[in-house]
């Protein structure tokens, strides 16, 4: 019953915003409709505001990275039609330096997932009412969802007990704690320890 009340959907949705959308299909019993980045406030807005979709609840926007491709970003927002028993996923692609309009006139909620997007990603939102970070601290350099974001970051923090503040560093990856204590069964394990000995035995 579901899968022909998507497939019903996704012709009404292609026939009424044709001009909008650039593709769609259904993929794991969900509705994905493609659209462009100038679009997306248009289809959203129809979305929720038609009688016929009832589209009234905004489930989440997820951002995904693609760093070798021209268009690196894309959006995928998960509407969900209570009264109708339908999800739908919208999804735009776009570059690097673009700019994607912010949906929180339309969907309150969307506040604190655009500003997440904005922290992890470093994709920006036009009219945004406060778009600040909100998981990483003001001070935090990059975006550590990004592909090309270091697996030890750019900078350490720790308190200073000599400035009685915290403090920024860049990362140090220094070799003193790298020398692996084998008498402490949480560095190393026991083979280990007794291939060691047994070589060091060899040796005398």
């Amino acid at each position: 019953m579901i899968d022909k009340n998507l497939n019903k959907l996704e012709k009404i949705l292609n026939a009424e915003l044709s001009s909008k959308i650039l593709g769609s299909e259904i993929i794991f019993g969900e509705l994905l409709f493609k659209t462009s980045l100038g679009e997306i406030l248009d289809v959203i807005k129809f979305l929720k505001l038609d009688n016929r979709f009832k589209f009234k609840q905004l489930i989440d926007i997820a951002a995904i990275d693609y760093p070798n491709e021209e268009k690196r970003f894309e959006l995928v927002y998960l509407l969900l039609s209570i009264e109708n028993n339908l999800r739908v996923k919208i999804s735009t692609s776009f570059e690097l330096d673009e700019k994607v309009p912010s949906i929180t006139k339309i969907f309150p909620s969307a506040n604190w997932m655009e500003r997440e997007i904005f922290d992890m990603y470093g994709i920006k939102f036009i009219n945004h009412p406060d778009l600040r970070r909100i998981l990483t601290d003001y001070n935090f350099k990059g975006h550590p969802l990004r592909k090309d974001f270091p697996l030890t970051g750019f900078n350490e923090v720790r308190y200073s007990e000599k400035d009685k503040k915290v403090i920024y560093e860049p990362v140090k990856l220094e070799q003193n704690y790298r020398n692996f204590d084998f008498s402490s069964p949480w560095e190393g394990t026991k083979y280990l320890r007794e291939l060691k000995e047994s070589k060091k035995n060899e040796e005398n």
